[in-house]
């Protein structure tokens, strides 16, 4: 299992766009993965539960990532992250 502390930094935070990247990027891994953030935890691969955390810029969540794939799973993420969604050019 991989935890890692992330922090929301793109300008409009996790809306429907960057929810929508973060579920499809991890589509492409068989392992599960959670978002937590404001005492709520939901599955990061459901754009709905992501939506629900209402994570604007500068929110604090921690992923959490479990399964076969999980180290290339949690670099994804980490990367979009990073990338701020690439968004904010």
């Amino acid at each position: 299992m991989i935890e890692h502390e992330l922090t929301v930094s793109n300008r409009l935070g996790l809306h429907a766009r960057a929810t929508a990247k973060l579920v499809q990027t991890l589509s492409a891994y068989r392992s599960s993965a959670t978002l937590t953030a404001k005492g709520r935890e939901v599955n990061a691969k459901s754009i709905m539960g992501v939506m629900l955390l209402a994570a604007g810029k500068g929110t604090q969540v921690r992923l959490r990532v479990e399964g076969e794939d999980e180290d290339r799973a949690a670099e994804a993420v980490i990367s979009l992250f990073e990338r701020r969604f690439d968004e904010d050019s």
